[in-house]
């Protein structure tokens, strides 16, 4: 079974695979454990954590909505990636996309492996990054589409955007050759999330009275809960993608807990000199930022690396969610872009930057092989943000608006007066007898 291809990229391929797997034919225990665990980190990410965190912020008449989206993106996205979307990401194929040879898991049996570990357990690990993605979106058009489009959109936008640019990331695409550096999911994920999530967020338009009226979160204990989660499961996250446990792992998971770190302690300054209070809002969204800002890095720079990331982070990610919601007035409802789009951004272009090993106390892990300069990975990394950008934005907007023609995307304004939870499901998030 030949390496993945995101363990190819880096031009010490010794610091990122044990002996096992570049024998490629020896399971190595302690590398399927690990996986096993960030696995079921991701997941964790996903439910309770992503559920819990934008449950917490939408109106009380929606929380029950939200969640309910997150777990059936999380059953439909399983599927798919089962049926197809494994296949398609991960098979030979071409330099666009892979082929259909590993369809419904086709050849693929418990002696099967991916490196060193099984190659059903690689396929679950990615699976659950699958999951998460079309989750992400879902805050850019919170609390205002049918769930029936819902349903639909995020099935299309999975296979015709996300699988994609997997392939050519991490399964063997024109990008992974080109030697970009995305260690976890700056493009991959954020940074389509992140897209994804504004486009829908303009073909929608806004929810009904935004911006004047005020449309706080409905419960930050449930928001802060769901935060903790996913600052425990992107260890799994960013650790996991190693695909082993070794150095490169841990030293992914050190920079990963700096640059949220980080994000927590900017973002809250930021809001403390501009509004002279710091929120637990706040807080949790710069945190989210670092996260989602050292995600690509994560595999190639070094802890001090990983501090300035979290540094740029919190400011930039904070100014550019302001610039969205009150001078563009973009109703992104629960900040997709400006946090993971944004964040995916400067993430995967820092990639470019800190894994130079002329840095000092920044210096990272070396460039790509075959890139003997800054200017030449950040040229990749550059080409990789931009593409990623125009291709989940143009296939988003035509997912939607196939989505709205057979469908229709919005409910209407009485129901979204009443609130998603009685008028989709029929139920309360709370019931106050």
């Amino acid at each position: 079974m030949t390496i993945p291809k995101r363990l190819r990229a880096s031009i010490l391929p010794a610091l990122l695979l044990p002996a096992s797997a570049l024998a490629g034919d020896t399971m190595n225990g302690a590398d399927t454990a690990w996986i096993m665990a960030s696995t079921a980190l991701v997941l964790f990410m996903t439910l309770p954590g992503l559920a819990l965190f934008y449950g917490g912020l939408v109106r009380s008449k929606n929380v029950l909505s939200v969640l309910m989206q997150c777990f059936a993106i999380a059953g439909l996205a399983s599927i798919l990636w089962l049926v197809a979307g494994y296949s398609l990401a991960f098979g030979e194929g071409n330099a666009w996309i892979g082929d259909l040879s590993k369809v419904m898991m086709a050849g693929i049996g418990r002696e099967t492996l991916s490196g060193s570990i099984p190659e059903s357990l690689f396929m679950m690990f990615q699976m659950t990054f699958a999951v998460i993605t079309p989750a992400l979106v879902i805050g850019g058009f919170a609390e205002r589409m049918k769930f029936s489009a819902m349903l639909l959109f995020s099935a299309l936008w999975l296979m015709a955007v996300y699988v994609p640019v997997t392939h050519w990331v991490w399964g063997g695409g024109w990008l992974g050759e080109m030697g970009l550096y995305d260690f976890a999911g700056g493009t991959v994920v954020h940074i389509t999330a992140g897209v994804g999530a504004l486009v829908a967020a303009l073909v929608l338009g806004p929810r009904r009275g935004f911006p004047e009226t005020a449309m706080p979160p409905h419960n930050m204990t449930m928001t802060v809960a769901g935060a903790g989660m996913l600052w425990v499961g992107w260890f799994g996250f960013n650790g996991g993608s190693a695909l082993a446990a070794d150095g490169n792992a841990t030293m992914a998971i050190l920079v990963t807990h700096l640059s949220a770190a980080a994000g927590v302690l900017v973002w809250s300054a930021m809001e403390w000199i501009r509004f002279g209070k710091p929120s637990v809002l706040g807080a949790v969204t710069g945190m989210v930022a670092g996260l989602g800002t050292i995600t690509p890095a994560s595999g190639f720079v070094g802890p001090a690396g990983g501090l300035l990331i979290g540094i740029i982070a919190g400011f930039v990610c904070f100014n550019a969610t302001l610039y969205v919601k009150r001078v563009l007035k973009i109703d992104d409802s629960l900040d997709v872009f400006p946090v993971h789009g944004v964040g995916g951004i400067i993430g995967t272009l820092m990639a470019g930057i800190f894994s130079a090993t002329s840095l000092g106390v920044f210096s990272g892990y070396g460039f790509a092989e075959g890139i003997d300069s800054m200017a030449g990975q950040l040229k990749v990394q550059a080409i990789g943000v931009i593409v990623t950008i125009v291709f989940t934005a143009v296939l988003t907007w035509v997912i939607l608006k196939v989505v709205d023609a057979l469908l229709g995307l919005r409910v209407t304004a009485d129901e979204e007066q009443e609130g998603l939870d009685l008028v989709l499901h029929e139920e309360r998030g709370y019931d106050l007898h």
